[in-house]
């Protein structure tokens, strides 16, 4: 069986899309190869994990001399291993999640991004990020897009009625007789969320509400204080630090919106009985320069709830959403339309079932983890095919 190397900093026990993903796809790919495995474990000190990759990476290389593919698991995974272009004969293929290649620091741009053209392919989760790269100069033949994938069995977890009296409770929040409108993520500014908030709520109808779900911190250091004060020309530096930048203007609205309530994070089996609950999935994100929407995989994990997704139609969401099949695409900022389309969808809660479900059938068929698994494959052949010839 043909051997190959996984390394990767983003894997559970931490919890997020990425670490879901690269879980999911070294799983899928150990089937298919004989696969070693370097991966950053939750509970470690990060820095000194990264201090001792390149021993580790040597070590695993020297004991099993048949590898014949590394797999780098993000663009801040092929910087930390630029030193393999000169060490090793080993194609290397790195996967780009979006920020990692759009990331505007001048440095990065015109001294690391040449770099990361050297290694021997290039997979993008979404045709936006692979146009990214195409745009920075990598190879077009060595340039692919693969779409992430979701975890089918989601659609199989009963829906569970208590989560009703679970939000009355615990929360506060009576959702009784309410369209119910969720977002989910953390409050950074391509996400849209104040713009929603101010742009798009005051002028739905007082039976909608919207829950927000995901991570918002209460109080702040000292550097998070600074940071948030910071001009929109220091969001590179935001970026950098991974700032909840829109998390200000989120506080503010939540002070004076009646109908918006923020959860907070919530256990996962909260979450996805929150997202079955919901009427419409939101996605309402705004364009920022340097920091672009990769994919989209909570509209996925939405949609698999049989929840209709509404997002904007742009950057990698519109690999994840496919406007009239697993939701609705709508002009980003276009707060008319949003409005429109909201109250178009709720005022027909049956023809919604019918979407909602349509969606959740679409999304299981064409979003799968052995789909992905699957066009990884290709190109890991593709690429040991050429070097073997």
């Amino acid at each position: 069986m043909t051997e190959i190397l996984c390394v990767t900093h983003k894997y559970p026990p931490t919890i997020g899309g990425m670490e879901q993903q690269s879980f999911e796809l070294i799983k899928g790919l150990s089937g298919h190869y004989k696969t070693h495995v370097i991966a950053y474990k939750n509970g470690k000190n990060k820095v000194l994990w990264f201090g001792k990759l390149k021993s580790r990476i040597q070590a695993v290389l020297k004991e099993n001399p048949n590898i014949k593919l590394i797999h780098l698991n993000d663009g801040s995974m092929g910087i930390a291993c630029l030193w393999l272009q000169k060490h090793t004969t080993i194609p290397v293929v790195v996967t780009y999640h979006g920020l990692d290649i759009t990331f505007p620091l001048d440095f990065f741009q015109h001294k690391l991004i040449p770099k990361l053209l050297e290694y021997d392919g290039a997979i993008c989760v979404s045709q936006s990020t692979r146009n990214e790269c195409l745009q920075r100069g990598f190879s077009e033949k060595k340039t692919f897009a693969v779409k992430n994938g979701v975890d089918s069995s989601l659609a199989d977890i009963p829906f569970d009625t208590g989560i009703v009296e679970k939000l009355r409770n615990h929360f506060g929040v009576d959702v009784t007789g309410k369209h119910i409108l969720v977002t989910l993520g953390r409050p950074v500014k391509r996400k849209g969320f104040s713009w929603f908030l101010k742009n798009v709520m005051p002028h739905l109808s007082k039976d909608v509400c919207l829950l927000m779900i995901g991570p918002m911190k209460s109080e702040y250091s000292f550097v998070e204080k600074a940071l948030q004060a910071m001009p929109d020309n220091f969001n590179n530096v935001r970026l950098m630090l991974g700032s909840a930048s829109d998390t200000h203007d989120v506080e503010e609205q939540l002070k004076v919106q009646k109908n918006v309530f923020h959860l907070g994070s919530l256990p996962y089996a909260d979450l996805l009985q929150v997202l079955s609950l919901a009427d419409l999935f939101i996605m309402p994100n705004i364009c920022v320069d340097g920091d672009i929407e990769g994919f989209g995989l909570v509209a996925l994990e939405a949609s698999m709830r049989g929840t209709f997704v509404l997002a904007s139609g742009i950057e990698g969401i519109t690999d994840a959403v496919i406007d009239g099949k697993n939701g609705c695409l709508l002009p980003s900022g276009n707060a008319p339309a949003w409005i429109e389309k909201i109250h178009e969808l709720l005022s027909d809660k049956e023809q919604l079932k019918v979407l909602s479900e349509n969606g959740k059938e679409f999304t299981r068929r064409n979003y799968s983890w052995n789909r992905m698994v699957a066009g990884y494959k290709k190109v890991f052949d593709g690429v040991i095919g050429e070097v073997d010839n």
